[in-house]
Order: structure tokens, then C-alpha cells, then sequence
């Protein structure tokens, strides 16, 4: 063995033969088997040569494709295509998770619980849960702390709650409650204090209807107020209506969308409402300019999707349906960051967790996660803390009501 020659590979030196019988490349074979000073010979340089094509290949193909996104990403942000933002939309998605986890330590008192619990509502402002059973001589309405204390119960002029919404400003505390009972406080929608104590009733008491003026409700599912004052009513629960209202702080018609059907803007069982008020920025494809538009999102229930509405003019933007093939929506709300939405699906028992749109577009439903909860839970609607992000889920199946924290915290 020269002085200059170093052997790479054991104390042996195979022969060339042998090396070629091994799996690989030639020139691989060489390197691997044979002196680093021997020249390669021209099969063997030929081998490497095409290798290194490949492999430089590879990595252009790899460059381009990190380049291509990046360039779709920033484009899409500053631009008008809504295809662009699709596209990004559903590839960012692909390996987000949303993970929540159950409080098991909540609430403190649960012997509260003597009915079938069918609505909660969170007053983030106050740190208070309010929740609605049904039941023979029970107390209908639950207070509880945001942390599972109980509070106080009222059964002032409730008959049969449906759904209700907490509308707390620095000045008031209240709750609204939708009333499908046959009694004489029945199909209303109705404002209480946080004590029970009545303050507003909307509709015709005890009698259900079709008429605006003056205005009746049959079966009223839920309802979402917002800061300004302004009111969204989705009155139908089965009943002789199926319409989405809304009305102004001082209870006028702003307009509404009011016919059974399958259509754009039609509903049957249409169950849930809430406003996604942080706004999405459409581009009109004709003038070629951009505005801001908060959404109304009803959960069109018997019709298995959820619409979307302009709530300002009630022009209807349009329609998610690929997630529930199996059963529709029964409850929805946005967390508090506007990135999510949490939906209930009652008969199926199950909370899903899925992607708020793109800016610029309706998009798509899809679905990051999803909690299974046992057979016969029924998770009927839920509400989201606005300060906390936790979820509190009325199940009219397990006759209780549950929280979910996100994981971080």
C-alpha cells in the first residue's frame, strides 16, 4: 500500500469485482470499497454524475415549491384573488389542531342540576353562567360563577326555555330567554335582570303566530344580541315559522328572511345564531374594490348546514354543508379570537372545531378537531366565555351542563 493511499472502509481490500456486486451506485461502490487515490473510471464517473443530477433536482424542485408558497402566501394577503386565499386557506389547516379539555372540577354543586338542561349563556362582563332547565317544580333558571359557584335560581314567568342570551353592559345585568311553552308566558322571547326580575317581553304571550305586527313567534330557538343593542332572532323550532329576524335596540324591524324551503336564504329548523363581529373584507369582482362585512351565521338544522348573512343589509353571502352529511348543526358560536368555530351536533353528541373562513371569502367548513362525547349526551347549545375561551355545553341527554378549557391553559 503507497504512503499517499488511505483505505476507507475494514482491513481488507476488496476486489473490484466485489465491489460491483454489491447493491448502489458505481461510483458509490468505489468510494465505499476501494483507495480514495484511485481514479474512477468512466462507467463509474458517468454513475456519479447522473446521481448528483438527480439529487441537484430534487432540491431545485424542493426550492421552488417553499418559493411558490411563499409567494401565493404574500400575494393572496395583498391582492384580490380569492382563489389564491382558498387555496392557502387549505393548506395552512392541514396540520392546525384546536385541543380543548374537560373541567372535571366544574361545577362545584352539581345537585343543582334537577332538569333537562337545554341553554347556557355567558356574561363575560360579570364573570356569570346562566343556565335553563326543564323540569316539574323546579327552579328553571341557574346562576352560577364563570369558576362553578353557585349563585342563586329564579322561575319567575319562564315556562319553557329554549335558548337565551346574556347581554350585560357596565350598567345592567340581563339575560334574554326564548320561551316555546304552550303556557301563558309561551313563545316569547323575554329580558330578565340577573335576579328574574321581568323587564321586556317580546311577542305575543302565550299565543304563537306568524304575524309582524304586532309581532309573534312560534317555537323561538335562540336569539344573539349585540353591543349596539340590535337583536338576531331565529324563531322556528319546529313551529309554524322558519325566519331569521332582526330587530333594532328599540325592538323595530331591520328585515327578515321568513320561508320554509332548501334554498338561499330559506330554513327548516333553523336553531342557532351568532355574529361574527369581528368582520371579513369581500372584494366586489365588478368594481374591483374591497369592504367590511360582519356576518350573521344561522345553524339551518333540518337542512344540514349553516348560512351566512350580511348583518347589516341581511343580504345572504352564503352556505357551509360538506361537514354535516350526517346531522346538522344544533349550535354555534365563534371563540373569542374569531379563528374557530364551535359547533354542537345533538343527535350525534359530538362538538366540532372547525376553521373560521379566510379573509375575503365564505370559504369552506373544515373541521380541525372534534370532541366525541358518550351516547345519548345530546349536546343541545353552547356558549363561549369571551374572556377565557372556555366552552360550557348544555346537554339535555346527561341533564347537565359541562365546561371545556382550552389545553393551554
Amino acid at each position: 500500500m503507497g504512503a499517499g493511499s488511505v483505505l476507507l472502509s475494514g482491513s481488507r481490500t476488496p476486489s473490484i469485482e466485489e465491489g460491483r456486486r454489491r447493491q448502489g451506485p458505481l461510483w458509490l461502490q468505489r468510494t465505499k470499497w476501494t483507495w480514495a487515490s484511485q481514479p474512477l473510471t468512466p462507467a463509474e464517473a458517468e454513475s456519479c454524475r447522473a446521481s448528483c443530477f438527480v439529487m441537484a433536482r430534487f432540491w431545485l424542485c424542493a426550492a421552488a415549491t417553499v418559493f411558490f408558497l411563499a409567494f401565493a402566501i404574500l400575494y393572496s394577503r395583498f391582492s384580490g384573488s380569492l382563489v389564491l386565499r382558498e387555496f392557502i386557506f387549505h393548506i395552512s389547516w392541514r396540520t392546525e389542531k384546536i385541543l380543548y379539555r374537560l373541567d372535571v372540577g366544574w361545577p362545584k354543586h352539581s345537585e343543582y342540576f334537577t332538569g333537562a338542561t337545554f341553554c347556557v349563556a355567558v356574561d363575560s362582563l360579570n364573570g356569570l353562567l346562566y343556565i335553563a332547565q326543564r323540569g316539574d317544580n323546579i327552579q328553571k333558571v341557574l346562576v352560577f360563577t364563570e369558576d362553578g359557584y353557585f349563585l342563586r335560581a329564579w322561575n319567575y314567568t319562564v315556562d319553557t326555555p329554549h335558548g337565551m342570551f346574556a347581554a350585560s353592559t357596565l350598567y345592567e345585568q340581563s339575560i334574554w330567554i326564548t320561551d316555546v311553552g304552550n303556557g301563558p308566558f309561551g313563545h316569547t322571547i323575554k329580558k330578565y335582570n340577573s335576579f328574574g326580575d321581568l323587564v321586556q317581553v317580546l311577542g305575543t304571550p302565550g299565543k304563537k303566530g306568524t304575524g309582524l305586527n304586532p309581532l309573534q313567534f312560534d317555537n323561538p330557538a335562540e336569539l344573539y344580541v349585540e353591543d349596539t343593542g340590535d337583536i338576531y332572532i331565529v324563531d322556528g323550532d319546529g313551529g309554524l315559522n322558519n325566519r331569521l329576524i332582526k330587530l333594532s335596540q328599540d325592538f323595530m324591524m331591520l328585515w327578515l328572511h321568513g320561508e320554509n324551503g332548501t334554498g338561499p336564504a330559506k330554513f327548516n329548523i333553523p336553531h342557532s345564531v351568532t355574529v361574527d363581529s369581528s368582520g371579513r373584507i369581500f372584494s366586489s369582482k365588478k368594481n374591483f374594490f374591497f369592504f367590511l362585512v360582519s356576518q350573521v351565521w344561522v345553524a339551518d338544522r333540518g337542512n344540514k348546514r349553516i348560512q351566512v348573512f350580511d348583518k347589516d343589509t341581511g343580504v345572504w353571502l352564503g352556505a357551509w354543508n360538506n361537514c354535516f352529511t350526517e346531522e346538522g348543526p344544533s349550535s354555534v358560536r365563534f371563540t373569542p379570537d374569531g379563528k374557530y368555530l364551535i359547533i354542537a351536533q345533538l343527535n350525534l353528541s359530538r362538538l366540532l372545531f372547525v376553521a373560521a373562513p379566510p379573509v375575503g371569502s365564505i370559504g369552506y367548513c373544515s373541521v380541525i378537531s372534534s370532541i366525541q362525547l358518550a351516547d345519548q349526551v345530546l349536546p343541545h347549545l353552547l356558549d363561549i366565555s369571551e374572556k377565557t375561551g372556555a366552552i360550557y355545553v348544555a346537554e339535555i341527554g346527561a341533564k347537565q351542563v359541562q365546561k371545556y378549557v382550552p389545553l393551554k391553559s
